[in-house]
């Protein structure tokens, strides 16, 4: 059973950096499709970013240029770097992974950002 925990969110202030992690256990990363969504109150989970297997990335227009994710296999976590937060980047941030042979998919717990002066 794979488990996917989040990690790395806090209050920062406007401006800021924060870096989330999504750990895994139970299987290696390496054979997953890896997602960040988020959710702000009120309002729909949203696909924030996205990396494939071999590193293909992708970032929403809201976040590019500011967010970058990545992924390490060797430690079996892919990370968020979240520099030049905004207010509208509060929300809870949630990784999720999808097997790329099997197509069972997996979601983290989520970790709450919360970007305010």
């Amino acid at each position: 059973q794979v488990q996917l925990v989040e990690s790395g969110g806090g209050l920062v202030q406007p401006g800021g950096s924060l870096r989330l992690s999504c750990a895994f256990s139970g299987s290696s990363s390496s054979t997953y499709a890896v997602a960040w969504y988020r959710q702000a109150p009120g309002n729909e989970r949203e696909l924030v970013a996205s990396i494939t297997p071999s590193g293909s990335t992708y970032c929403t227009d809201s976040v590019k240029g500011r967010f970058t994710i990545s992924r390490d296999n060797a430690k079996y976590t892919v990370y968020l770097q979240m520099n030049s937060l905004k207010p509208e980047d509060t929300a809870v941030y949630y990784c999720n992974a999808k097997q790329i042979f099997t197509r069972l998919e997996y979601w983290g717990k989520g970790t709450l950002v919360t970007v305010s002066s």
